[in-house]
């Protein structure tokens, strides 16, 4: 059989621990017998961004710029015990972190939904997509360790050298303070792309903070979507039938539980990156969301919403068999490869896409699976899978199609 051709790269971002072994299993067991696969690599894991001072997490980012797709294995965000694991120069930055601050996009995560995975809530119908803001607040953020009494201040001094001050603190023992920051630009290219995103779905969209207490910081995010929704929006949603509402996070927490699903929760950045586990854990598992972050200028970088299955990994070092969900991961190359097929107008790169994603739930609603969908399907008489047996039949169903 002739190999599906291909016009521009994708950038390859390769990962950490399990998830990096499963990277290697997709690529040689779905992706490169059917594909002649052209990738930029960047290896991304820990070990080589220690060795590079994280300046292949930079490259990898101008790169995906340049080439416009990228796929991107989960990585490690090291803590203190990471640093003595890995031996670290430091505590290097979330990757994903610095990535979506380069491209300024928007990160939208919805559920996989298959037969046999009911969601936990039972009124949930249709998939909740979470857009979350890419850029900002924790993940650049500033911390200090205090150590004794003394003043903490948040201090800006502008260009013309007028500085203006106010106390975070009069700390009288020890304690800690973190400065946070956003951009009103970013700001307003996240409301845009959930707008636009909402409007191409035709999904109603919420978007919620916690202004009441936040009378600043979370305001003006409420009041940048606001004006943009009046100014640019608001018209175009009433001719499509969909609403855009803002509400308190508590209060859209309360709703989304009584709700039926098939809307976009937009949320600010560490908002976004706990609610979407939250969703997609209640719909069946952290291994079953798609992850694409948008820029405004139409990069993608699409990427498995969840971590690096760092318990797997041990086990697999042991030699310990292992059931690790790769669904996301193959979504997320699925996902690039339709991309890049789109872009480039090479539509049998899309159509491969589309059977490999079929193949994938095909394999599970035949009750081939792996042991985190075994323990909650309504199927009956499963078949528990490992890792490479998992992917390995979804190969077998592929074929047979």
């Amino acid at each position: 059989m002739e190999k599906i051709k291909m016009i521009t790269p994708l950038v390859e971002m390769d990962g950490d621990e399990m998830t990096r072994i499963l990277w290697q299993m997709i690529k040689d067991e779905l992706l490169l017998p059917y594909i002649d696969l052209k990738t930029e690599y960047y290896d991304l894991g820990l070990e080589h961004r220690n060795e590079t001072d994280d300046q292949v997490t930079i490259d990898s980012a101008n790169a995906t710029m340049k080439y416009g797709v990228a796929v991107k294995c989960a990585t490690i965000t090291p803590n203190a015990a990471r640093m003595t694991e890995y031996d670290l120069k430091e505590m290097w930055k979330s990757p994903n972190g610095t990535i979506r601050a380069m491209l300024d996009g928007t990160v939208f995560r919805a559920p996989i939904v298959v037969k046999g995975i009911e969601p936990c809530v039972r009124n949930w119908k249709n998939p909740i997509t979470i857009a979350r803001h890419a850029y900002g607040d924790v993940y650049k953020n500033t911390e200090l360790k205090i150590d004794g009494p003394g003043k903490a201040e948040l201090v800006f001094t502008a260009d013309d050298g007028t500085v203006t001050r106010a106390t975070i603190q009069n700390f009288d023992r020890a304690g800690i303070v973190q400065g946070l920051h956003n951009i009103d630009d970013s700001i307003g290219s996240f409301a845009r792309a959930c707008f636009n995103y909402a409007l191409d779905t035709k999904q109603d969209l919420w978007f919620a903070t916690k202004d009441t207490i936040s009378k600043k910081y979370d305001h003006n995010f409420k009041d940048i979507f606001q004006e943009i929704y009046d100014a640019e929006y608001k018209t175009k949603f009433e001719e499509t039938g969909i609403t855009y509402f803002y509400t308190l996070i508590d209060d859209a927490v309360a709703r989304v539980m009584k709700a039926e699903g098939g809307f976009i929760w937009a949320c600010k950045n560490y908002d976004g990156d706990v609610m979407s586990d939250m969703v997609s854990s209640a719909f069946g598992s952290l291994a079953m969301m798609t992850s694409v972050l948008v820029s405004p200028s139409g990069v993608y970088e699409y990427e498995a919403a969840h971590g690096t299955v760092q318990r797997h990994y041990y086990k697999h070092l042991k030699g310990e068999e292992t059931s690790t969900n790769s669904v996301a991961t193959i979504f997320a190359w699925t996902g690039a490869l339709r991309k890049r097929g789109e872009l480039d107008n090479t539509p049998e790169l899309c159509a491969f896409a589309d059977k490999l994603e079929r193949a994938t739930l095909k394999t599970i609603e035949d009750g081939k699976m792996t042991k985190d969908l075994a323990l909650i399907t309504s199927l009956e008489n499963v078949t528990t899978l490992n890792s490479q047996d998992f992917i390995k039949a979804i190969r077998e169903t592929m074929d047979a199609m």
